[in-house]
């Protein structure tokens, strides 16, 4: 078109052309440039919607990506947080020095094992309360500091020498128990952080297995690699040159700093992405349920908030009014999404407390994993029973330290994988679904059905057999005066040991749901410490009662308080393997029996 056609052109002679029409201006007034109205003569008003359009997909493009990216870092973290929370597990490498240098008796090597476990397993509902309702990076940032307090303790105090109580001049034996029961605290805070970012960012995903297996198999790795690092770096020089046991001092000094630094970290890089649609998505199902209308306070409240919704006013024409009344709107939105995800949690606490299969899982899981940490944190002297003593031993504890995570870590992974690809189909929010729910009444809302599946429960009892096998050949004396068989007690026990120790989370995130992961989780994890307690006191006693007996026919010094011989754990090892038979007992009965999973539609 000619500069003398164009619509500019025309326009100026008092002419009118379809594309000079704005809704805005009078038809016949004349083109002012300085006119504020004027639109623009290069962008069409469609043009100029569709590049909004364009721009709010790209924005909600960067957002999700940014979502995303967001989600995969945490996951990393969260790894590396595991990666390094589970120092205790190596417990073993050093626990026989604190009866050869600091002169502690069996019974008190096993007071500073069992207050570490009562730290790391009782306040872990409080730990969880808080990953709930202020996210995982404050217990993470927490962590860092009980590690380093507690390591740094630990290392002045080992240091220092025996105590007064074995006729030294080192620090009273109560600064390791305290120092201890920080270390234990700082390893739920940090696996517990990491363990709930997991659950709520994947959880309701197809995955949820390995998304769970991974960092629990990862705090598994945590005492293979620190025990190497003890044993391989930190260790201390025989007059002869040689590499001669563990440098305590320094290996203490070494956790400490770097757990304090992966804690503060872990603050900044653990953080939950679309909590607010997943609360939304809850509240929800309960009302399709039915369930949500059985709370009188919650249906009070909603009648009055109407669910984050505010009660419609009019706005002032003035600019700050405005901008008030916004500030005023959104202040309340944030008050009410805060109100419902207090009710929402404290609701589903409510409903898995008074879950009696709770109970028997919970049971089980004390039967099973009380022995498991018995035999962690005794490794290195149940090594010590095996040969006579002055007779060098063709083992040691990092080795079987080692076994142990090698073998726990890949039960985890493996478990993790399988339950994801063989466990039945699971409806989403399964656990909600009252008897009055629409949804259990519509037979295609379920998920089409795996041609073959194997529960996660089937699993959980196999493993745990698997673990009792090993206690019954130590039991058996099998390896006794044969120190190399204790390789295949570590295997069984460690791959059994870490197998229940991730599919019980993983269950309890399939039957209840990952809102409340963190506290119901931390609930469950209460009883490990109590299973500890018990049997970490059991072996204690059968050990001093062998070692003041002694073995006939070996002979022994009148003062040594090191135990040789069957008597020394065979006990301890036969009742293990019963308790773990009566655990898998509870855990099918919670399962296939009465009120179970199985009766309620639930798929495991």
């Amino acid at each position: 078109m000619s500069p003398s056609h164009s619509p500019r052109s025309s326009n100026s002679h008092g002419g009118i052309d379809k594309l000079d029409y704005h809704p805005s201006r009078p038809l016949l007034h004349a083109d002012n440039a300085f006119d504020p109205n004027r639109g623009s003569q290069d962008t069409s008003y469609a043009g100029s919607f569709f590049e909004q359009v364009a721009e709010g997909i790209m924005e909600q493009d960067r957002a999700r990506l940014q979502r995303e990216a967001v989600r995969w870092l945490s996951f990393v973290w969260a790894l590396l947080n595991c990666l390094c929370a589970g120092s205790i597990t190596a417990y073993s490498l050093y626990g026989p020095l604190f009866q050869s240098r600091l002169h502690y008796t069996q019974v008190q090597v096993n007071i500073v094992s069992i207050t570490a476990e009562l730290g790391m397993y009782l306040p872990v509902p409080a730990f969880g309360y808080l990953c709930d309702r202020m996210g995982p990076g404050y217990p993470s940032a927490l962590s860092g500091f009980f590690f380093g307090t507690g390591y740094l303790l630990a290392a002045f105090a080992y240091k220092s020498g025996p105590p007064p109580s074995a006729g030294g001049h080192g620090w009273p034996f109560g600064v390791m128990v305290l120092s201890f029961v920080a270390i234990g605290m700082g390893t739920s805070c940090m696996y517990l952080s990491a363990v709930t970012t997991c659950a709520k960012n994947f959880g309701r995903g197809k995955w949820k297995g390995i998304a769970l297996a991974a960092p629990i198999a990862a705090f598994g790795l945590s005492g293979f690699w620190q025990s190497q690092v003890g044993s391989r770096l930190l260790y201390e020089v025989k007059p002869d040159g040689s590499r001669g046991d563990v440098n305590v001092y320094k290996f203490f000094l070494f956790l400490g700093i770097t757990l304090f630094v992966v804690g503060v970290i872990g603050f900044f890089a653990l953080q939950i992405v679309n909590e607010e649609e997943m609360i939304d998505e809850a509240v929800e199902e309960l009302e399709r349920s039915g369930l949500l209308a059985q709370d009188e306070f919650f249906t009070q409240a909603a009648s009055v908030h109407g669910y984050g919704t505010m009660e419609p006013r009019d706005l002032s024409d003035s600019t700050f009014d405005f901008l008030q009344s916004e500030a005023e709107r959104l202040k309340a939105q944030a008050e009410e999404e805060a109100r419902k995800k207090t009710w929402l949690l404290n609701e589903e606490t409510k409903r898995y407390v008074s879950d009696p299969t709770m109970w028997w899982l919970a049971l089980g899981f004390f039967l099973v994993t009380g022995p498991g940490e018995a035999f962690i944190n005794n490794l290195g002297t149940i090594i010590g029973t095996l040969s006579p003593p002055h007779v060098q031993t063709t083992t040691s504890p990092a080795t079987h330290v080692s076994i142990v995570a090698i073998t726990s870590t890949l039960a985890r992974l493996v478990t993790g994988t399988l339950s994801d690809i063989l466990a039945p189909s699971a409806i989403t929010h399964q656990h909600r679904r009252g008897p009055d729910s629409v949804a259990n009444s519509l037979s295609s809302l379920a998920p089409r059905q795996k041609p073959f599946s194997v529960s996660r429960i089937t699993f959980l009892v196999t493993f745990a057999f698997i673990l009792s096998l090993g206690q019954l050949l130590l039991a058996s004396g099998w390896v006794q005066n044969h120190a190399s068989r204790f390789t295949a007690v570590s295997a069984l026990i460690g791959a059994g040991y870490g197998a229940v120790f991730s599919l019980t989370p993983i269950v309890v995130s399939v039957v209840w749901g990952v809102e409340n992961f963190g506290t119901n989780w931390g609930i469950l994890a209460m009883t490990p410490a109590a299973g500890a307690t018990v049997w970490s006191a059991i072996y204690a006693g059968v050990y001093q009662r062998g070692a003041a007996t002694g073995e006939p026919g070996v002979e022994r010094e009148p003062d040594d308080v090191l135990c040789y011989g069957k008597a020394c754990y065979a006990p301890t090892f036969w009742a293990m393997a019963v308790s773990v038979w009566v655990a898998m007992g509870l855990w099918l009965w919670a399962w296939r029996g009465p009120g179970g999973w199985k009766r309620r539609g639930i798929a495991v």
